[in-house]
C-alpha cells in the first residue's frame, strides 16, 4: 500500500513461461498488495509457472487478444477493490522496481494515469529497440500529439499505471481487443479529462520478450492514426463514437467481457 491505497499489478499473459518468474520476483512486494495474471490461452507452460509462484491467475479458455486480456484484467483488479492498478508485461522488457514511484505519483493524488515511458532519458535505443519501431514511434507521437492537443513523449509503452476512478469511468469495453486497445485508453483519458504523468522508463530488448511483427506494427499504425482523426473529429461534434461516449453500459464496472 501507498497513502492507504491498494495496488495491483496485472499481467496480461501469453508464452510468458520464459520470462515470468524473473519479472514477478523484481515486484516490490513491500508495495504491491495483490499480483493478477491473465493468461490469453498460451500454449506453453505460463499457467504452471504462475501457480508455482503462487500469483492469482484467470486463463482465457480461447486467446481473446491483447487488448481482451487487458479488459479481463481490469475488470478482475476492480472486483479486488484495487485503488491503483499497474499493467505489467511479464515479458520483463519494462523494469518491475518503477511500479513504486508510478503508483505513488497516483496516491498522492497528483495523476490519474502514469506512464512508463521509452522514451524519456533516450534510452530505447541503447536498450535495443529496433531502429524503425523507434522512428515509427516518434511519427506516431507527433502526428497524434497535434492531433489530440497533448504534449506525452508517447502513446505505445506497454507500462501503465491508473486509478480506479480511471477504470470505472472510460469505456474500455467499447475497445478494440487488438493492440490498439493501448491507444484507444489513452486517447479515452483524454478526452475524460484525466491527468496523465509520465517517468522515464530503460527498456530492454531480447529474444524471449514480447514483440509484434513488422506487419502487425503496419496495422497498429494505422489504428493509431483512426483513432487520433476519429478524437478530432470528436472534439469538433462531427461524429460520436462508442469508445469516447459517456453511456454506463460500456464501463467495465458493468458491462459484460467483451467489445469490438
Amino acid at each position: 500500500m501507498l497513502h492507504d491505497k491498494k495496488i495491483a499489478v496485472v499481467m496480461p499473459a501469453y508464452r510468458a513461461e520464459k520470462t515470468l518468474e524473473e519479472c514477478f520476483r523484481a515486484i516490490p512486494h513491500d508495495v504491491v498488495d495483490d499480483v493478477l495474471l491473465v493468461d490469453d490461452a498460451s500454449d506453453d507452460a505460463t499457467l504452471a509457472v504462475a501457480d508455482r509462484l503462487g500469483i492469482r491467475s484467470h486463463r482465457h479458455p480461447r486467446n481473446r487478444g491483447y487488448g481482451g486480456n487487458q479488459k479481463t484484467c481490469y475488470a478482475l483488479a476492480l472486483q479486488s477493490d484495487a485503488d491503483i492498478v499497474v499493467m505489467l508485461h511479464p515479458d520483463y522488457q519494462y523494469d518491475p522496481r518503477l511500479i513504486t514511484p508510478m503508483a505513488g505519483m497516483i496516491a498522492s493524488g497528483v495523476y490519474d494515469v502514469v506512464l512508463g515511458s521509452r522514451i524519456l532519458g533516450n534510452t530505447a535505443l541503447a536498450g535495443g529497440m529496433p531502429l524503425y519501431k523507434y522512428v515509427f514511434n516518434r511519427v506516431l507521437t507527433l502526428v497524434q500529439n497535434v492531433l489530440v492537443g497533448a504534449k506525452l513523449s508517447e502513446y505505445h509503452t506497454g507500462y501503465r499505471a491508473f486509478s480506479r476512478r480511471v477504470l470505472e469511468t472510460l469505456p474500455l469495453a467499447a475497445n478494440s481487443n487488438d493492440f490498439v486497445f493501448d491507444n484507444q485508453m489513452l486517447v479515452q483519458a483524454l478526452a475524460f479529462g484525466m491527468r496523465i504523468g509520465e517517468v522515464s522508463c530503460p527498456t530492454k530488448y531480447f529474444p524471449e520478450a514480447s514483440q509484434i511483427s513488422f506487419v502487425r506494427s503496419l496495422r497498429y499504425g494505422f489504428g493509431v492514426l483512426r483513432t487520433s482523426l476519429v478524437y478530432r473529429l470528436w472534439k469538433w461534434k462531427l461524429v460520436h463514437p462508442d469508445f469516447l461516449s459517456a453511456r454506463a453500459d460500456l464501463r467495465l464496472a458493468s458491462a459484460s467481457e467483451g467489445g469490438a
